[in-house]
């Protein structure tokens, strides 16, 4: 292939990634952009293997790794269940940091790579290799700990360290020092040392990042985690002059970078206190309330019977999903009693919160696989002002971002964070296994409220009785 016909091959397939994101927007419209990047990524990969810049030696040894990582992934694929789906996220993001610092390595002791570069040419190319391996370190050992905490190997309790922004500081001066060495390094090998103690603090600086954030933060880790595996992506078509990888990884980069941002508004958050960690403790422990700041009132629980009946007498039903729902795998089951209520006539929708689960779109990717219609999902700020008219609102396993601690209480840890206010419907019913508190640690006065319900059970099965309750 002519380097004339691998540029245009790489054009299409920018334009097809840039329509892939335009329709991974709308859930409606999110297979034909899968679509698109798959076309895309077919042809940017046949484009690369078949262009100039590899050799005929090469292409068995490239066949034979896309064999192996396509195995992986379509096992993976096939294998990991949608409720795994965060930490499987977490994980691929890790293999881009990996790419990001092998690629580096080899292009720094590679002498073909760096042989007729001289003066400015090759301090940009050094620098470009040592960010590269520094947001590629990053996000291999920070997306390894989110990996660990969203599959519950690592708990998710914050690990606040003494003085860890001093910590941080440090690391970071140190990072700086050694940049300067390696670009003054008169030969590979008196920058290989450099590069490799830098390679070691970014790694430690991803397992401290990522540790010091809390479970409710962990929607932002995701999103946060997918705008860096783009910038390394960024940094690794810089180190080999590809402009395709180069214009990928930026629009993944900013892309992840403006969902972080969303998520962080979503929570009343600002990007650096996310970093800074602290926010949400292992998501279990029974909230600590102390004198005032007990919720006032008695929980009153009910059976599977008694909230199949409620629905029954509704005319408008809002369903808020949580990650509680995902855990169960009860989505399936909510597809099931939506579709029976739907056939009585009722006006049943469901409100999804920006935060809701452990990454972006959690709750929309189950309820897709659930077969839910899309047009009855809908965003937060669309259902709000619906409650105060809603018979029932059905709470499965979210805790915090129906909590009214954001909107009443203004020493909550979760004020002024944007929260479904389904107090506000004439009944409101919450599925949870236990009182315990959410990921952010905070207790629900929801809870208590005279015209809340209590439906306490693993959410699948108590679903299971409320639909054979329903029919019957």
């Amino acid at each position: 292939m002519s380097a004339s016909l691998a540029t245009v091959s790489y054009i299409g397939a920018t334009i097809l990634f840039i329509l892939s994101l335009g329709g991974l927007s709308n859930p409606a419209t999110s297979l034909r952009g899968n679509l698109y990047g798959m076309i895309g990524m077919t042809i940017a990969v046949l484009a690369t293997v078949f262009g100039p810049r590899v050799t005929m030696a090469g292409i068995p040894w490239i066949i034979g790794a896309m064999v192996v990582g396509g195995s992986v992934g379509l096992y993976a694929a096939r294998v990991v269940k949608m409720t795994q789906m965060p930490e499987l996220v977490a994980l691929m993001h890790s293999l881009v940091g990996l790419a990001a610092c092998l690629v580096g390595f080899a292009n720094y002791i590679d002498p073909a790579a760096s042989a007729q570069l001289t003066g400015a040419e090759k301090s940009i190319h050094e620098i470009e290799i040592y960010i590269g391996i520094l947001i590629g370190a990053v996000t291999f050992s920070g997306s390894i700990i989110a990996f660990g905490k969203l599959s519950g190997k690592i708990g998710g309790k914050p690990l606040l360290l003494p003085g860890r922004h001093w910590m941080n500081l440090m690391g970071l001066l140190v990072v700086i020092l050694f940049g300067w060495q390696f670009m003054h390094s008169e030969s590979v090998s008196a920058g290989m040392i450099a590069l490799t103690v830098m390679t070691v603090i970014a790694l430690l600086f991803g397992i401290h990042m990522v540790m010091a954030i809390g479970g409710a933060d962990m929607p932002v880790v995701v999103s946060m985690l997918n705008s860096y595996s783009g910038w390394a992506a960024a940094a690794t078509g810089f180190m080999l002059s590809n402009d395709l990888l180069i214009v990928t990884g930026a629009l993944v980069g900013s892309s992840g970078a403006i969902l972080s941002y969303i998520m962080c508004r979503a929570m009343a958050r600002n990007f650096i206190s996310v970093i800074a960690g602290g926010f949400g403790t292992g998501g279990g422990a029974p909230a600590a309330a102390k004198g005032s700041e007990q919720p006032a009132g008695e929980v009153v629980a009910v059976s599977a019977a008694e909230t199949a009946e409620l629905l029954r007498e509704a005319r408008n039903v809002i369903i808020e999903p949580g990650y509680g729902m995902a855990v169960a795998q009860a989505q399936h089951t909510v597809y099931e009693i939506t579709q029976h209520l739907r056939e009585k006539g009722v006006n049943v929708r469901f409100g999804i919160h920006p935060v809701a689960g452990r990454m972006p779109g959690h709750m929309n990717v189950l309820l897709a696989e659930a077969r839910v219609p899309y047009d009855i999902v809908f965003e937060m700020d669309e259902l709000n002002a619906d409650f105060p008219n809603t018979d029932v609102a059905m709470v499965i396993g979210a805790n915090d971002i129906v909590n009214p601690s954001a909107q009443d209480d203004p020493t909550s840890p979760i004020a002024g964070m944007p929260v479904l206010e389904v107090w506000k419907a004439k009944t409101s019913i919450v599925m949870k296994r236990s009182m315990a508190s959410g990921y952010a640690g905070v207790d629900n006065p929801l809870f208590y409220k005279e015209n809340n319900r209590m439906l306490f059970g693993d959410a699948r099965k108590m679903l299971e009785e409320v639909f054979v309750a329903l029919k019957s």
